[in-house]
């Protein structure tokens, strides 16, 4: 029987829904966002400020894909859900109803009460709007602060700095990122940020913000009773899921949505993916909130087989994420805690340039691996992924290094400097084992 399936959002999550509900069936589907008609990549926006893209190349999907398979689209904002009466309510006073809801509305940038947070040249940085009002907010401005040390900070230190404004940013923790990155790493991205001009202040918390007599942003105070004046403000202290539409509907939330492996919430036929989605019981390894790209895009594509009759459990498998700090690389595999825990050992190298290295973590007992950290050149996901479902031990990870290279022929190649400087630490003779490409070719 056809089902009328709404979804409210039309991020990874809820695109990702939509694109395999409509491979499995016939069902009618309407995605539903107040922030965009069409679906675009939210990680491509620093590249539209800088000048490296126009908004129409961030839309992986012609215009016309929507309406020939069938997927509608409504461009409205959504005031609350009417769980008892099945309908989603609008803010112009319309409403939709549905067989099955998909709740996929992500996150909101984070305030905490700072005095003067709502002058003008105070924003965050997720949404489409939030682009176009740092475009306007930062017109003719010299001097900008930005607040939160994570990756959202990073990026609006880039498109700041790729204009030649001045930037100071402040970061409570001693080093950059220091809840997520062990301090090796964490030292050398603050002094990555140094080279790029930016003025980095560890330890250094917001306290207030002043404007001047229209109303804008004129400067900030910090935690130290430092002055620092500046035009623009970007707050990057995180965010939240986007849930404030749900009070009163009677659908269980904590932080975001609560969710079941299956992704269903407590009200029979609403589910929710994506970042506003918090799982009661955590996949092992997970954290209960998944504010990342490529498990936004797992979520759609699980929900969408539950919903078609396929009844499948949220399986994600090993960790991993990518990033960039300003030119340099990052990729994560696995689980490698800012502290290492009393059963892990670990081995970290890094190149002579200060902007490249490796670190492998692992059981002390058994000396299989628990997770990779690599900074300025790339491994390939999916033998990273093997060596964690295979529980490979370290000294095997090791030899097999240039299995994993991703980077193109006739690069650098950085494993024989790795593997030297692991038999120096470790006391081991071993050997690489495979090379790849052209080179395997000669040295066979």
């Amino acid at each position: 029987m056809s089902k009328n399936i709404v979804i409210i959002g039309n991020g990874i999550s809820g695109i990702t829904c939509a694109r395999h509900l409509r491979k499995l069936s016939k069902h009618r589907i309407t995605v539903v966002s107040a922030e965009t008609e069409y679906f675009f990549s939210r990680t491509a926006l620093m590249y539209i400020y800088m000048g490296h893209m126009k908004f129409e190349h961030t839309k992986p999907y012609e215009d016309f894909f929507w309406e020939k398979n069938k997927i509608d689209l409504v461009k409205k904002f959504v005031n609350k859900v009417d769980t008892k009466n099945k309908l989603v309510l609008f803010s112009d006073g319309s409403s939709i109803g549905y067989d099955t809801l998909v709740l996929a509305t992500g996150s909101k940038s984070n305030k905490f009460d700072w005095p003067g947070q709502d002058f003008k040249g105070v924003q965050g940085l997720y949404h489409l709007q939030d682009l176009e009002n740092m475009e306007e907010n930062t017109k003719g401005v010299s001097s900008t602060v930005i607040v939160g040390g994570g990756l959202i900070g990073i990026e609006m230190a880039e498109m700041l700095r790729s204009r030649n404004i001045a930037v100071t940013f402040l970061v409570r923790e001693k080093n950059f990122w220091d809840n997520i990155l062990p301090v090796e790493e964490a030292k050398m991205i603050n002094r990555h940020i140094g080279e790029h001009h930016v003025d980095l202040r560890l330890e250094t918390e917001l306290k207030e913000i002043k404007g001047d007599s229209t109303g804008r942003v004129s400067s900030i105070f910090t935690n130290n009773g430092e002055e620092i004046p500046c035009q623009f403000v970007g707050l990057a202290v995180g965010v939240s899921p986007n849930i404030d539409f749900l009070k009163n509907s009677g659908i269980e939330t904590d932080r975001g949505i609560l969710v079941n492996e299956f992704f269903e919430t407590n009200i029979p036929y609403i589910y929710a993916i994506g970042d506003c989605a918090q799982f009661k019981t955590p996949p092992n390894g997970r954290k209960p909130i998944e504010q990342v790209w490529y498990t936004g895009r797992m979520h759609g594509e699980t929900l969408a087989k539950t919903i078609c009759g396929q009844r499948s459990a949220y399986s994600p498998g090993h960790w991993f994420n990518s990033a960039k700090f300003f030119d340099i690389e990052y990729q994560t595999y696995g689980v490698i805690n800012a502290q290492q825990k009393d059963s892990e050992e670990s081995f970290y190298w890094e190149h002579s340039s200060g902007k490249i290295n490796f670190r492998i973590v692992y059981d002390k007992k058994d000396k299989t691996i628990t997770g990779i950290n690599v900074f300025g050149f790339r491994l390939r996901h999916e033998v990273c992924d093997g060596w964690l479902t295979e529980k490979r031990t370290v000294d095997y990870v090791i030899e097999h290094l240039p299995k994993a290279n991703f980077d193109p022929e006739f690069h650098k190649q950085y494993e024989p400097e790795i593997i030297e400087r692991y038999n120096k630490q470790s006391g081991k003779s071993l050997k690489l084992k495979s090379r790849k490409g052209l080179l395997a070719t000669f040295l066979k």
